[in-house]
């Protein structure tokens, strides 16, 4: 999976699964043992960082805390699963447009996150965004982490700068 990750990361969901292979130091015929096809690994690949990024977001939220608390601990988390994942992050990006995903593999991925919309949905109960499907206010926060991530990577030194603005702006936007 690794292996598949950095390929995908860097080479795109064209890239062939002789180089996964070999990034992985097996050969093409044993990387088809565990997957009986390239769709079949991209879905499991997907599950995992998903999964993976789920776990990493809700790491340590302080349960007795007020919801802005518990939410911005939300946010740090998956800031930092991303800055400090870079391939994965590019991966899971690649693999969110796949038309390879399976609608099932893609509600897993959704199931995988509910923790994250949970935070979500609380924070924006009597917001202005609380009539909005969730599913858009979970794409606005997300547009907002990915424009905030890259802005955290292309300038290291005011990273928390940049993460403490966005979130004071998503804040007001769903609270």
């Amino acid at each position: 999976m690794a292996a598949a990750t950095r390929v995908i990361a860097y080479q795109g969901l064209g890239a062939p699964t002789a180089t996964i292979a070999k990034e992985a130091g097996v050969s093409n015929g044993s990387l088809f043992t565990y997957f009986s096809t390239k769709a079949e690994l991209l879905n499991a690949l997907y599950i995992e960082l998903k999964g993976e990024m789920g776990s990493a977001a809700l790491y340590g939220v302080p349960v007795n805390s007020d919801m802005r608390t518990q939410m911005l601990q939300v946010w740090r988390n998956w800031l930092h699963w991303t800055v400090s994942s870079p391939e994965k992050r590019l991966a899971l990006k690649h693999l969110c447009v796949s038309p390879d995903i399976t609608p099932q593999t893609r509600e897993t991925g959704i199931q995988l996150t509910a923790g994250i919309a949970t935070y979500i949905e609380r924070c924006r109960m009597n917001g202005p965004m609380r009539d909005e499907p969730l599913e858009f206010v979970g794409s606005l926060i997300n547009s907002m982490a990915e424009a905030t991530i890259d802005f955290m990577v292309a300038d290291p030194v005011n990273a928390e700068h940049h993460s403490m603005s966005a979130f004071a702006a998503i804040w007001r936007a769903i609270a």
